[in-house]
């Protein structure tokens, strides 16, 4: 499943503790395909053209467009957390094989509602792969380049340079089964797993992913140009 490029960096910073369960690292093979999780119940406000999850970028919608690549890239199935529009961006699930969705009725509280639920529906004991649905640039070898670095008990996370040739921590992020329930605790507000993977820096491998996109997300109408260029 490995695909070529840069090699992993390490996160740098203070921190932490050991990951809860680890016996130490394991190589990736050993575990389970991750369960992919998208989070797409947002209403697209401030971007003003409604649910990103059903934006179009290269024929088809963004939701089916991430589903598709967190399949190819290796996961075992997706789960999409729905909110706005539910019926609609449901129905852009269904027509992928492996895809489900699990609406959240809490998504006007914000990110870290959905979150929750989508690490609900999944369950524990499963690595997930977390990605937001307006990330038009992420492809299969992308995924397939995260899952390959993945070592069991770490948080593994697709990072991208930017022009001053920093590496910044971006998605999709693989959570290892043991940081699951963390994830989930962390998540408040419109805050996901931001201030977990902030404490356990020590924690998050960083995967550079510039040779294959720049990791932007679409929050404004600047930004739309995203949909039709990965690069």
């Amino acid at each position: 499943m490995s695909a070529p490029g840069p090699a992993p960096v390490s996160a740098s910073g203070p921190a932490p503790v050991s990951a809860p369960g680890a016996d130490g690292p394991r190589p990736r093979g050993e575990a389970e395909p991750p369960v992919g999780l998208i989070l797409a119940a947002g209403a697209g406000t401030r971007l003003g053209r409604g649910p990103k999850a059903l934006l179009v970028t290269r024929g088809v919608t963004l939701v089916e467009h991430l589903a598709r690549a967190l399949l190819d890239g290796g996961c075992t199935e997706v789960v999409v957390v729905t909110g706005a529009e539910a019926a609609r961006v449901r129905d852009e699930v269904a027509a992928v094989p492996g895809a489900r969705a699990r609406e959240n009725p809490h998504w006007r509280q914000g990110m870290g509602t959905s979150l929750q639920s989508g690490l609900a529906a999944i369950g524990p004991g499963r690595d997930v792969l977390v990605t937001p649905v307006d990330r038009p640039g992420v492809s299969a070898e992308e995924v397939a380049r995260v899952l390959a670095a993945h070592r069991c008990g770490e948080i593994t996370a697709a990072a991208h340079r930017d022009a001053s040739g920093r590496l910044r921590r971006g998605h999709p992020v693989l959570f290892d089964a043991c940081w699951t329930a963390a994830a989930a605790d962390a998540a408040h507000d419109d805050v996901g797993a931001r201030e977990l993977l902030r404490a356990q820096r020590e924690r998050v491998q960083l995967v550079d992913c510039t040779d294959l996109e720049d990791g932007a997300d679409l929050d404004l109408p600047e930004q739309l140009w995203h949909l039709g260029d990965p690069g």
